[in-house]
């Protein structure tokens, strides 16, 4: 078990280094240092170094604003659980850029999983997109979550 531990930190050590140093040159406003400390983090599956791109391509940090990137990269982030990313997810899918049509299930969906996950705002984002929704949306979306949350939350 301590062989799996220590294999395990010394994988996520040089991922976890660049995500600080991608961070401390965003603080620093080069982005486009940053961008290149995030990509390899990125490409290896690390969910924090995926959101973190999504909030670039989302406000044009360093790179042109692209709201379909953006949606893209906190996809991929979301998916491995990551509850800030899910929290983005969700208001594309509300507002319906970076995507064809905003779909307010799918907000849903997202913004209570991100709940679960510990987004602070999500519950507010929850609160606001369902006064849009029909009862028949609410009660699809609960479908929803409950296939995900079993998936992304297992211990929850």
């Amino acid at each position: 078990m301590k062989q799996l531990a220590l294999a395990l930190w010394l994988v996520a050590t040089p991922a976890q280094a660049e995500i600080e140093t991608a961070r401390d040159l965003m603080d620093a406003g080069d982005y486009r240092a940053a961008m290149q400390e995030l990509i390899p983090a990125a490409n290896a599956g690390n969910a924090e170094a995926e959101e973190l791109i999504g909030v670039m391509y989302a406000s044009g940090l360093g790179v042109a604003r692209d709201d379909a990137r953006a949606f893209e990269w906190y996809l991929r982030a979301a998916m491995k659980g990551h509850a800030g990313a899910q929290s983005g997810v969700g208001w594309y899918f509300e507002v319906g850029r970076g995507i064809p049509e905003p779909d307010l299930v799918r907000a849903y969906m997202w913004y209570v999983l991100s709940a679960i996950g510990g987004d602070p705002d999500a519950a507010i984002s929850q609160e606001e997109v369902v006064k849009k929704m029909k009862q028949e949306e609410i009660e699809k979306a609960h479908v929803m979550v409950d296939d995900y949350r079993s998936w992304l939350y297992p211990f929850r």
